[in-house]
């Protein structure tokens, strides 16, 4: 294949890799701070439960996960191309 088109499809492959990726990320680490801020809100209102430990993390929706699973297959993809463009144009 012609290197221009390696360079093609690394450049799509990194997009469709954020594209992917970075929504669901955002997703779950800004529902981690909801919480904790939660959490430290009734800690300061005195409402919160005492003799426990703090809840632990929830962790990211299955959904979250799969599209930050691709994302980085497609990153990995990515980076395949564009070795093989640097290989390929050499």
């Amino acid at each position: 294949m012609s290197p221009i088109v390696w360079l093609a499809l690394a450049i799509v492959a990194f997009v469709a890799a954020y594209l992917a990726g970075w929504p669901a990320l955002q997703s779950s680490r800004s529902r981690d701070a909801r919480d904790l801020n939660a959490e430290r809100y009734l800690a300061w209102r005195g409402r919160a439960v005492r003799g426990e430990a703090p809840r632990t993390r929830e962790g990211r929706t299955g959904e979250e996960q799969r599209r930050i699973y691709l994302g980085a297959a497609l990153a990995a993809a990515g980076v395949l191309a564009l070795v093989a463009f640097f290989i390929t144009s050499g």
